[in-house]
């Protein structure tokens, strides 16, 4: 495709919603000048009411009407840009038909979603479109997964480049400071329901290899579980389970079989929650491993999930903006090769993770795939960020701010 081909670089569906603002806004601060940038949604005037409140250089910007309900105009949507990233979730709702008409035109797509049934129904329904028609169709381009992935695909780099074997035993202890938006809390029920429902998607979604190209091929190295109790690293950190590891760790290991398993075929990878040491680590470890346990088995019952909902953020509210600008993530992930070198990576950056960090994530991947396709692994279908964007991502994101590291350990 061709800047000149179509009539925008980066279309921004969803500009009106919680996360879709923040995006917006740091595009029109980012953008490279020149960078043809359109807001799209379902309703000019909500989107016309947010445009004006961007920048004078982005009071310009085109808006474009579309609705997930009416394919025609997703088609002609996707058709006019090279690149659509989008916010409206839940995925599994609203995501499928905007997948599809990206794939078909063979348009650029990044999404933000945490969903692993979304993403499996994806990749079974369009990866072979995408392939055909060169689109790459990269999801988790926020916090959800970009960390996780990036951070693994810089050890596998580097032990490559040190020769010292492929990774064996990789894990990662998040520590972060932020908030829950109403979108990500209702992309929660979504998927807590839809395994309620079906025995067959709650064995899917509990599979470590779910969203694998090819689930016969996987290795039979058995995973570390996504939730275990309280337990301490080696050097007396307390760890609980970690929300985001039963889509992160997936997306990780897609990213491995999609390299031909490049990162090693004995990799072990897990993902926990940082609490801290001592005595109040221990405590913070119980407590944060208890309440998640008792937050989803709420959700999964009518009574409580009820109650939930009465206290619970709606869709489209999220974090202040001072919540947002005093979050921060950082993530340590510490790796030992198949030849017993050990390195550990680091990535970490400023502002709530989910939203002003994720903006940050969302905006680079789509301007990679706009600007720097010749610089670009030469792949197309259903990819992940280490897998479509890799090293190139990692500059953009140390270019604005964030930390990616790679140390001997």
């Amino acid at each position: 495709m061709s800047n000149t081909a179509r009539d925008h670089d980066v279309v921004l569906y969803g500009a009106s919603g919680f996360v879709g603002k923040l995006l917006a806004a740091y595009l029109a601060e980012h953008a490279p000048e020149g960078t043809r940038v359109a807001l799209a949604g379902r309703t000019r005037a909500r989107l016309a009411a947010v445009r004006d409140e961007l920048p004078a250089t982005a009071r310009t910007w085109p808006i474009v009407e579309a609705d997930s309900g009416d394919p025609a105009s997703l088609r002609a949507l996707a058709e006019s840009t090279r690149v659509l990233a989008t916010t409206v979730g839940p995925y599994a709702k609203y995501g499928l038909p905007v997948t599809e008409a990206c794939a078909r035109a063979g348009t650029h797509y990044a999404d933000l979603t945490g969903e692993v049934l979304f993403v499996r129904e994806a990749i079974d329904r369009f990866d072979a479109v995408a392939r055909e028609t060169g689109a790459r169709l990269v999801h988790a381009c926020g916090y959800d997964s970009i960390p996780s992935d990036l951070a693994t695909f810089l050890l596998a780099e580097r032990a490559a480049s040190d020769g010292a074997g492929g990774l064996r035993e990789v894990r990662l202890v998040a520590t972060a400071r932020g908030g829950f938006s109403g979108g990500t809390i209702d992309s929660v029920r979504g998927q807590v329901d839809a395994v309620r429902r079906d025995r067959a998607l709650r064995r899917l979604a509990a599979d470590p290899f779910a969203l694998s190209p090819d689930r016969d091929a996987e290795p039979d190295t058995p995973q570390p579980p996504d939730a275990a109790p309280p337990r301490r690293t080696p050097d007396g950190r307390w760890t609980a389970p970690f929300v985001m590891a039963p889509y992160n760790t997936r997306i990780v290991r897609r990213s491995n079989a999609l390299q031909d398993w490049a990162y090693g075929r004995s990799l072990r990878y897990g993902e926990v929650m940082g609490c801290g040491r001592g005595p109040a680590g221990a405590v913070a470890a119980g407590g944060l491993t208890a309440g998640l346990a008792a937050g989803l088995a709420a959700m999964a019952l009518p009574p409580t999930r009820a109650l939930l909902d009465r206290v619970l953020p709606a869709p489209g509210t999220g974090p202040s903006a001072a919540a947002r600008e005093k979050g921060w993530f950082r993530m340590v992930v510490d790796a030992e090769t198949e030849q017993g070198r050990r390195y550990r990576a680091v990535a970490a950056g400023s502002g709530d993770p989910g939203y002003a960090a994720t903006a940050v994530m969302l905006g680079e991947s789509a301007l990679a795939l706009a600007l720097d396709g010749d610089r670009l692994p030469a792949r197309a279908g259903s990819l992940t960020p280490a897998t479509a964007l890799g090293g190139v991502l990692v500059e953009r994101l140390r270019a604005a701010g964030h930390t990616y590291t790679v140390t001997p350990a």
